[in-house]
């Protein structure tokens, strides 16, 4: 996410609370919002995807999802 967005996300959560959002402006805050969550939760999958788990042989395994 680039940082105009984040400037964008925080300018309207300043306005919210200040003078209120239109029915537009709380869309754009949403859109942006979702936007901004799916980047940190696709960074945090990527970095686990790398997270490798040292056996006691000295191998190294990849992290498995756990299964509930």
């Amino acid at each position: 996410m680039d940082q105009e967005k984040i400037k964008r996300i925080n300018e309207l959560y300043h306005k919210s609370k200040s003078e209120g959002l239109t029915a537009a402006e709380k869309e754009e805050q949403q859109q942006l919002r979702t936007e901004y969550r799916m980047s940190i939760i696709n960074n945090l999958s990527a970095n686990l995807d790398n997270v490798r788990i040292k056996n006691p042989d000295g191998s190294l395994s990849k992290l498995e999802p756990k299964r509930h």
